[in-house]
């Protein structure tokens, strides 16, 4: 079987395991760095993988996220903060991670061929013409994320397709293919390290777009957050108060009236004159604040 850069072998791996800690960790950290930088080069991809995200989801359907390993622990990380971050409902927002929650306990390497646990697991979902799947792979020839890939598209799914090596099988057929060329690991193989904090920033720079288009981030705000906890509450008043001026004891009152929407407290604060005129404001800026604001002035 032919290997692609992700199995290759790095140039400083020789005489590795013998250097000093400090020299070893520095050639590490730069690995990091050189995976971290090929990520420049798919933004125009990350770029339309957003867009069609974001209209699946403003369309009504679902975001799906697959893969498997580390690869899939990446794509784990993304899909759970959704909810939180930019307010998209859970029932939205759906993760098939190889293995499923054992997973979690054990990364298991099994999980990752099986295709028929991926068509499982890809049927369960129900996975339809309305959704979107994001099929990540380092590799680009895991069993596991191609077979999810091939039943969405069976099923008129849009696929978008990320993987770390070049003319990747994952990336046949995709509406959308990422290819985050990371040079070989310094411990050859191990793509939870240079190929996984590509597709990180990747991720993070996908969902942060995705974000944009739905209209939950203003000024560099997350105005559409979840704020069920004592930080994020605090975070939601802070918010309104950077936006609209007010001071920190309005703005708790304003998103207490607001029953927690910072958009909407915001939109209180500019004058709207209660909390259902604000979200007719909202709805008819497709939940834009910036064009809600502009009404209410």
């Amino acid at each position: 079987m032919a290997k692609g850069a992700t199995e290759a072998r790095h140039a400083a791996a020789q005489g590795f395991d013998e250097l000093d800690p400090v020299a070893a960790l520095k050639v590490l950290a730069a690995a990091q760095q050189s995976a971290a930088a090929v990520v420049d080069a798919a933004v125009t991809e990350i770029a339309a993988a957003a867009r069609l995200a974001a209209d699946t989801l403003q369309a009504g359907g679902r975001l799906v996220y697959a893969g498997a390993g580390s690869s899939g622990l990446m794509a784990m990380a993304d899909a759970l903060e959704l909810p939180g971050t930019y307010g998209i409902a859970r029932d939205r927002i759906v993760l098939l991670l190889a293995g499923g929650a054992g997973s979690l306990v054990d990364l298991a390497g099994g999980y990752e061929d099986d295709c028929a646990l991926a068509k499982s697991d890809a049927a369960d979902a129900g996975i339809g013409a309305k959704d979107c799947v994001i099929c990540v792979s380092a590799s680009g020839s895991t069993p596991y994320a191609l077979a999810v890939a091939d039943h969405a598209r069976q099923r008129g799914a849009r696929v978008i397709a990320l993987a770390n090596n070049a003319g990747a099988m994952l990336f046949e057929g995709a509406d959308v293919a990422i290819l985050l060329a990371t040079p070989p690991e310094v411990v050859a193989g191990s793509t939870r390290m240079g190929a996984g904090t590509a597709q990180k920033i990747a991720f993070n720079m996908l969902s942060t777009m995705v974000g944009i288009h739905l209209g939950h981030v203003h000024d560099g705000y997350m105005v559409n957050l979840k704020a069920d906890n004592i930080k994020l509450r605090g975070r939601a008043c802070r918010i309104v108060s950077g936006i609209s001026g007010v001071a920190l004891p309005e703005a708790e009152r304003l998103l207490v009236r607001a029953d927690g929407s910072v958009k909407t407290a915001v939109l209180l604060a500019a004058g709207a004159a209660d909390a259902d005129e604000a979200e007719r404001l909202l709805e008819k800026s497709g939940q834009s604040l910036r064009r809600a604001l502009k009404a209410v002035q």
